[in-house]
């Protein structure tokens, strides 16, 4: 693609900060389960979560509360209000994917980074510190009082930012939660990062990268 925009606009969750709920399911319900049953589970628990937040706005600690419940109820064991306090807890303290800061530093003094993502306000400023390049801008869900995939996240975005999709480039790791939405709406260019956590979607036109470190390439720097 060749496509210079005013803005490339970043999921961060999973995409640039590794955002390990798997690794925090499995700490705490690890011993409960074989190797499939726990993989089983992890899967359930993203779906439940991307459920959750197709609604109504809610504090982020609900979701992460009502999708641990589900898929504990859906895999017949007790939930414990303790668990999901401690997967909570955890995110602020998730840092970047080895190749993003790196892959950022070629780009942030040419063109504005900016992030939209499914969090809070009290959550997000501890996972952007740790990814190493400015940002023009830092938008959450708490902000636009709606959740990605949802349109009205990503309009909230455009209308601070004062521009329309045309002019901005969006980089995410999901489809469900961002690429299909960023096509519905007429994103000037998408990129995907794969971080094998869903399979390719080739229909939605994007360009492919492995990392972060791919995406200056994208915008001919």
């Amino acid at each position: 693609m060749s496509f210079r925009p005013k803005y490339i606009t970043f999921d961060c969750y999973g995409t640039l900060t590794n955002f390990d709920m798997a690794g925090a399911a499995r700490d705490i319900y690890g011993q409960r389960f074989d190797a499939a049953q726990m993989a089983s589970f992890i899967a359930d628990f993203s779906t439940y979560r991307r459920d959750e937040v197709l609604g109504a706005w809610k504090p982020y600690a609900d979701v992460v509360n009502q999708s641990l419940e589900r898929t504990c109820k859906k895999h017949q064991i007790a939930f414990e209000q303790a668990a999901s306090d401690e997967i909570y807890r955890r995110v602020p303290t998730w840092g970047p994917h080895p190749d993003v800061a790196a892959g950022l530093a070629k780009i942030a003094q040419e063109i504005p980074l900016v992030i939209l993502s499914n969090t809070m306000n009290e959550l997000i400023p501890h996972n952007v510190a740790k990814l190493g390049a400015p940002f023009a801008h830092v938008f959450t869900a708490e902000d636009a009082g709606v959740y990605k995939p949802q349109l009205r996240a990503f309009e909230y975005m455009l209308d601070q930012l004062g521009c329309g999709p045309e002019d901005c480039l969006h980089v995410s790791s999901s489809f469900r939660y961002d690429l299909m939405s960023a096509t519905d709406m007429g994103f000037g260019g998408k990129v995907w990062v794969n971080r094998g956590h869903e399979p390719a979607a080739p229909g939605y036109g994007y360009t492919e990268i492995s990392d972060i470190g791919g995406l200056p390439g994208v915008v001919g720097l």
